[in-house]
């Protein structure tokens, strides 16, 4: 019987180790369950939905931080680089 090595398999008994196959499909390897050598179920890992990312409000932070001043440090840079 041809076995497909690079998909894990497991046989009845060796699905006690559920270790083994929860490493396995954490690591999103779909598994080969097996009964004398004959596939009869894959166990596919489920996709995990990917949250959407909670950026911080840096509008807020800045006015937090600096208050209503006024930084002029691009106006300063420009000045300093005309003189070169």
């Amino acid at each position: 019987m041809c076995h497909n090595n690079s998909m894990p398999s497991v046989n009845l008994r060796q699905l006690r180790d559920t270790r083994r196959l929860k490493a396995w499909l954490r690591a999103g390897n779909t598994v080969e369950l097996r009964e004398r050598d004959r596939v009869i179920a894959r166990i596919v890992p489920e996709k995990e939905e990917g949250k959407p990312v909670k950026y911080p409000d840096f509008a807020a932070r800045a006015k937090r931080i600096f208050g209503d001043r006024v930084l002029t440090v691009v106006d300063d840079l420009i000045k300093d680089r005309g003189r070169f």
